[in-house]
């Protein structure tokens, strides 16, 4: 790995422990969503960047994969939380 892809690889780590940390003192069940959908895309990104270091280009195909599923849980998250007051039509 060349020393940008290590720095970059570091620095996508030291995002997952902040997120960690908010997924255990989060005060909500919104905040510990976004830190979930936060591990979803460090993960992807992490996957892209071992692919590219690693030169095996199926590993982005994974990393798309998981992509479009934390998509679909931030999607289902909102849409079960997400209470619209019901309307009366006189």
């Amino acid at each position: 790995m060349s020393e940008l892809a290590a720095a970059v690889a570091l620095f996508l780590l030291l995002n997952l422990a902040a997120a960690l940390v908010v997924v255990a003192r989060g005060p909500g069940a919104a905040d510990r969503m976004l830190a979930a959908l936060l591990f979803g895309t460090t993960g992807v990104a992490m996957l892209m960047l071992s692919a590219l270091a690693l030169a095996q280009p199926p590993i982005v195909d994974v990393a798309l994969v998981l992509a479009l599923l934390a998509a679909i849980a931030g999607i289902a998250f909102v849409r079960r939380s997400w209470r619209t007051p019901e309307r009366t039509d006189a």
